[in-house]
């Protein structure tokens, strides 16, 4: 772990973010005021955020882990920081976070903690991919010492190098990359990430601290 991460987050960021039953109100209260989070409030953001409040009721209500995840989570004896950086405009947050937030609410070991990426570009910025402050970001931390683990994100399991190259498709417009990318997600299920978490969860448990 470098010295930057270890500067950039410390007890003070975690006991400051949100729990995901915050999150959620803080979205639902700025979709209230026409608003959502980071600077630009323009409507086709604010659009995006309503899109993404349906999602997320959707998946708060519908999403069941996997029984094997489950089992995983249940045997899980070290304690650890989830540290989500995420923004409420955001369709990959929008699919995605809701399923973490279910996974880490099945044990006690497991605390989830959310911040808005843009207010916290200085460890968005130990966490890019390929060069973008890309989100969701997870970062895994040990509870007592907040030494990383191990990171996700942005996206489950093959999917980001398959959006990626969609994005990088001239005949695929910026419209239809984010109807590819959504129809993916429903058609998916959750699967894929749970996947990613039932072998991280393996990694990370046994990783040389």
């Amino acid at each position: 772990m470098s010295t930057t991460t270890k500067q950039v987050i410390n007890q003070s960021i975690i006991d400051n973010a949100m729990t995901y039953g915050q999150y959620r109100q803080m979205i639902d209260e700025l979709v209230n005021k026409n608003e959502t989070t980071g600077d630009d409030h323009s409507e086709e953001m604010i659009e995006y955020t309503k899109m993404n409040v349906q999602r997320m009721d959707r998946l708060d209500k519908q999403i069941e882990l996997a029984d094997s995840l489950v089992e995983k989570l249940n045997q899980l004896d070290e304690s650890w920081v989830w540290l989500i950086l995420t923004e409420a405009w955001c369709g990959d947050a929008a699919q995605n976070v809701p399923i973490i937030a279910k996974i880490a609410d099945q044990t006690e070991n497991i605390e989830l903690r959310l911040i808005l990426r843009d207010q916290h570009l200085n460890i968005i910025d130990e966490y890019l991919t390929d060069g973008g402050r890309s989100i969701p970001k997870l970062v895994c931390l040990d509870a007592e010492t907040l030494q990383e683990i191990g990171t996700w994100g942005p996206r489950p399991g093959d999917f980001q190098k398959k959006a990626m190259e969609w994005k990088n498709d001239s005949d695929i417009s910026k419209e239809e990359w984010a109807e590819k990318l959504h129809k993916w997600y429903a058609k998916n299920k959750g699967q894929e990430l749970m996947a990613d978490f039932e072998e991280l969860l393996n990694q990370w448990s046994t990783n040389d601290r």
